[in-house]
């Protein structure tokens, strides 16, 4: 990613990426941060990353929107948790 698409200033929220394309704020795929909001089986229908979707009434589709400090807050809370298991061996 160069310098030219990375956004200069924090975000309230972000959008999904493309189908096929990365988040330019994490590098994380469609599908994966999918499956980090979306209540599922892969996250026990608790979704660890908060998110909201704006739609027109009485539209079945509509925009999800990511909370950023949200995202980083779940991605930082990783590597904390891998540092400490790191530690503790």
């Amino acid at each position: 990613m160069t310098e030219a698409n990375r956004p200069s200033e924090k975000p309230e929220w972000i959008r999904l990426p493309k189908p096929g394309e990365r988040c330019i704020h994490t590098g994380l795929s469609r599908s994966t941060m999918n499956e980090l909001v979306i209540p599922s089986d892969a996250n026990d229908y608790l979704p660890p990353v908060r998110s909201a979707v704006i739609k027109k009434r009485g539209a079945m589709r509509g925009i999800r929107l990511i909370s950023y400090d949200s995202l980083m807050g779940y991605i930082n809370g990783l590597c904390e948790i891998e540092f400490d298991e790191g530690e503790a061996a």
